[in-house]
């Protein structure tokens, strides 16, 4: 008996791999039918084989798969989710986004990086591992791209926003997305200073380029790479994007108010700096400089604590008030 067991184990746990590739090719396909739903678009069989990066035959036999289940239906060339396809698919995506940020908020996991993590995740964890994630997490709405993350219930509000590249010389806006694919565009957006919350003025559009201000910084992008982020247009005549005045431009002895900190600044940078009492409306200010100048010492709520340059530089401050470093 012990010499069958030891023969078997292997075949088991190749099945097992075997039945976990198939449903993961499953709920892949899912995803990406309601991704074309979601977006207005019509998927056919050869859109799906693109997408998945699969022959026209195995997409096929997907498709044939999820027929059979239930979860998709074909009229004509379209691919359409029925009502239980598109609560399988909302359940993946819910975990996807779950998961990403539990990484921006709760671990030292760099952006770059969150998506192919949740890739893996949203295929493993049990729906009760998921709820148990929410609760934790606070049940956030949105995950660190600005995506929200559908509810329990599998509610999810309506696409919002503009793409970047539809607004116009002169006007500005609040980032309210930026998407995570391809890795190497979404890389080069965070370096610039691109995230939910922050402010872009688009100060000149011709038909190849973008020439923008955020964070009080000029930037060129190709319209690619612009695409890749949806915003919200502020009324006209209200601006963004201008310099900001942070933490790390405050002179010794200088008392600023912390209006926030900067939307790039994410995971346990941004918790120690909470945990710290950095909030907006709270006083600080600098009282002592390390002989090369970084780190420095500064004074918050009767206490000092010791911050890099690149830390400072995440907490931005409101201009021309002043007040006393020990009294919030």
């Amino acid at each position: 008996m012990t010499a069958f067991w030891s023969g078997f184990r292997p075949f088991q746990s190749r099945e097992r791999r075997r039945e976990a590739a198939e449903r993961i090719s499953l709920e892949d396909a899912l995803k990406l039918l309601y991704d074309y739903e979601r977006a207005g678009r019509s998927c056919t069989l050869e859109s799906l084989a693109g997408a998945l990066e699969s022959s026209r035959d195995s997409a096929a036999r997907l498709l044939t798969s999820l027929e059979g289940l239930d979860l998709v239906r074909s009229e004509g060339e379209a691919l359409d989710l029925t009502e239980e396809g598109r609560r399988s698919a909302v359940r993946v995506l819910r975990t996807h986004r779950l998961w990403e940020h539990y990484l921006a908020h709760r671990t030292g996991a760099e952006p770059a990086s969150w998506h192919r993590s949740a890739d893996r995740m949203e295929h493993r964890l049990t729906p009760e591992e998921t709820e148990e994630l929410d609760l934790r997490l606070g049940r956030p709405l949105f995950d660190p791209h600005g995506d929200p993350i559908p509810t329990r219930e599998g509610e999810l509000p309506p696409p919002a926003g503009t793409p970047l590249t539809q607004l116009e010389a002169g006007r500005s806006a609040e980032v309210i997305h930026v998407e995570d694919e391809p890795p190497e565009i979404f890389e080069a957006l965070v370096a610039q200073g691109f995230a939910p919350g922050s402010g872009v003025q688009v100060l000149e559009t011709d038909a190849g380029r973008l020439r923008l201000r955020i964070a009080g910084r000029e930037r060129v992008l190709d319209r690619v790479t612009a695409g890749n982020v949806t915003v919200e247009p502020l009324p006209p005549g209200v601006a963004a994007g201008a310099p900001v005045r942070t933490l790390a431009d405050a002179e010794l002895g200088e008392a600023v108010t912390v209006s926030r900190i900067s939307p790039t600044c994410q995971g346990p940078s941004r918790r120690r700096l909470l945990d710290l009492g950095v909030v907006p409306g709270t006083t600080i200010g600098p009282e002592l400089s390390s002989s090369g100048g970084d780190p420095v010492a500064y004074r918050i709520r009767g206490a000092l604590i010791a911050l890099r340059r690149d830390q400072a530089a995440s907490i931005e401050i409101e201009t021309g008030s002043t007040g006393s470093p020990g009294v919030r």
